[in-house]
């Protein structure tokens, strides 16, 4: 007998205060929903509930959850270690199923049977969910990451905006504007008026401790000619205006130590899994932390080819009489889509001094692909198919990446 024949399908939508569930056969006949509570304890109650149609029309209960990281991560914990099969629904396809119906209803029972539905047509592709406690960690801690550089860059954005008023020629100050030294320099003298009785060498003394004696007396001149030909630049109510440079400036470092300090978590977090994928050129800890936030325990993939369809990276194949044709997948997980993306244009890329490939080898497959009549989107595409192969290698492996060496007729 076909195995899809003897399960009993649980689609299961999720919220942070109480799940709902609809369980269905094969055949798509809604067998039952049920409403439960987020809570362990509420746990044992429904899997009682679930069990009992289960044995009643004598199948084997399997379940399908969106979010198992987030609000589904303790359901899901919870049937696992009670080995039940669970997989993780991509929420793309549950967008995808809803859209596609003719009601174009939005409820939380509608949600929960569209991940009933997806779970009986595509059980054999859905991965696993492994919702595991050191990847469930390194993902928060990528959250959270990327949060702090999202507020950072807000208040970069806005230091430049102030210091405009200030010195029109900030720019020409220090080679990186929010550096150590310059960020040192905006909280000591945040308007031209604070620079009022500091000489050269007062200024060259402050710069060379700052700098770690990179910067001193050559700089001072500098800061303090272009000052002097900007003009004057005060305006009424000077100290509120000093306090906002100095404020965003200090809320700035803040931020950035936070940076630190989340790196250096992710680091040690890392060094648990062994992977080595920051061994390969452009994956550096913050990226290689994303892939594994993304993609979670390499083992839910039995192959390169799942995890290319988890991240939307393989074609979809569009047929009609005798044309055929591959088009880009909409769906799949985006943010891994984007990670992936951004490595092969990191890989693509050229070094400004040399102007030499930063990956010959990467560089050469995409040409390659361009001179088959590829354009350049679809060539990218190509690139990031073959970085899914070598990642997932790395992954399930444990391997360090070994720079190919391109033969000249290759290359």
């Amino acid at each position: 007998m076909n195995r899809k024949l003897t399960l009993l399908y649980i689609g299961v939508d999720l919220h942070k205060n109480h799940h709902t569930a609809i369980m269905m056969n094969c055949l798509h006949e809604k067998l039952g929903e049920l409403k439960f509570e987020n809570k362990p304890s509420a746990f044992p109650v429904f899997l009682k509930e679930v069990n009992k149609i289960a044995k009643k029309e004598g199948l084997t209960p399997v379940f399908g959850l969106e979010d198992v990281g987030g609000y589904g991560r303790g359901l899901a914990m919870y049937l696992i270690e009670n080995k039940y099969e669970v997989k993780a629904v991509n929420p793309a396809l549950t967008v995808s199923m809803r859209r596609s119906s003719p009601n174009n209803k939005k409820t939380d029972a509608w949600d929960a049977e569209c991940v009933a539905r997806i779970l009986i047509s595509n059980l054999d592709t859905l991965p696993d969910a492994n919702p595991l406690d050191l990847y469930y960690a390194i993902s928060q801690l990528v959250t959270r990451r990327a949060n702090i550089v999202s507020v950072l860059t807000g208040l970069k954005l806005q230091l430049h905006q102030q210091l405009g008023y200030h010195y029109p020629s900030y720019k020409k100050f220090f080679s990186q504007v929010d550096g150590k030294t310059a960020l040192a320099f905006w909280r000591k003298y945040p308007s031209p008026s604070c620079l009022k009785g500091v000489g050269v060498e007062k200024l060259a003394e402050f710069l060379r401790k700052k700098s770690n004696y990179c910067l001193s007396t050559k700089k001072a001149e500098e800061i303090l000619s272009l000052v002097e030909q900007d003009g004057d630049t005060s305006k009424d109510y000077q100290e509120a205006n000093d306090f906002l440079v100095k404020d965003v400036v200090r809320d700035i470092i803040i931020r950035e130590h936070q940076l630190d300090q989340i790196d250096a978590e992710l680091k040690k977090h890392l060094a648990l899994l062994d992977y080595k994928l920051e061994t390969m050129h452009g994956i550096s800890t913050v990226t290689a932390a994303e892939l594994i936030a993304e993609i979670g325990d390499i083992s839910r993939f039995s192959n390169a080819d799942k995890l290319a369809n988890f991240a939307g990276i393989a074609p979809v194949q569009h047929s009609s009489g005798n044309k055929q044709k591959a088009k880009k997948s909409k769906l799949g997980n985006r943010s891994l889509y984007d990670i992936f993306y951004n490595l092969a244009i990191r890989m693509l890329g050229v070094s400004r001094g040399e102007k030499k490939p930063n990956h010959p080898m990467y560089h050469a497959y995409y040409e390659k692909k361009l001179a088959e009549g590829k354009t350049k989107w679809q060539a990218i595409i190509c690139v990031m198919r073959k970085l899914v192969n070598v990642i997932y290698s790395m992954m399930k492996y444990k391997t360090e990446y070994k720079m190919p060496v391109l033969t000249e007729q290759a290359a």
